[in-house]
């Protein structure tokens, strides 16, 4: 008699495993917003590449990096330059203080995690931090992404949420320095 189940074995090994499904409409709409809305401009920390910045993209959406401390903001208020900003290009200084690009990616401590999709289009809504919190500072464009469809940033979200989590804690925004007292 054949013993037909030592077969059975090795067939069965030899079975790829089941890929992972492909990713929703929502998904793959949100990944091209993503990337049409400039988000990897501030919120991919850039690194020097042969031609210069270029996204380092296995920081990918992971704002500003949490181990590069900024010195204190330089003084811009005296000359033809209202902004300055960080090599990485994820850290700004002007006359809003000092703003952090956020962590997009999905951790739960340090991202997008904990947020809901109603806080999300509140955010995008109203430029406000968790769409009650802080204003949302320069330089993004909140006023500009309030013209998005729902329906287009219900699809931001979706893709942001699809990302692998990272955790990288931004630093909080600096208030502007207090403009010195007039001369008495």
């Amino acid at each position: 008699m054949r013993n037909w189940a030592g077969l059975f074995v090795v067939f069965s090994l030899a079975v790829p495993a089941a890929a992972a499904p492909p990713p929703s409409a929502d998904v793959e709409r949100g990944e091209y917003l993503v990337r049409v809305m400039g988000c990897h401009h501030c919120h991919t920390p850039k690194k020097m590449g042969p031609k210069g910045p270029e996204p380092d993209m296995t920081r990918m959406l992971t704002g500003h990096p949490a181990e590069m401390a900024m010195p204190p903001a330089p003084d811009l208020g005296k000359g033809p330059w209202m902004a300055a900003m960080a090599a990485t290009m994820t850290a700004f200084a002007g006359p809003w203080g000092v703003s952090f690009a956020a962590n997009l990616t999905p951790d739960p401590e340090t991202g997008l995690g904990k947020w809901t999709e109603e806080m999300f289009i509140a955010a995008m809504r109203h430029g406000r931090h968790l769409g009650k919190g802080r204003p949302i500072l320069p330089p993004m464009p909140a006023d500009s992404f309030q013209a998005a469809t729902d329906a287009d940033v219900k699809a931001v979200f979706a893709y942001l949420k699809s990302l692998p989590p990272v955790r990288n804690a931004v630093p909080q925004p600096v208030e502007p320095a207090a403009p010195p007292a007039p001369p008495r």
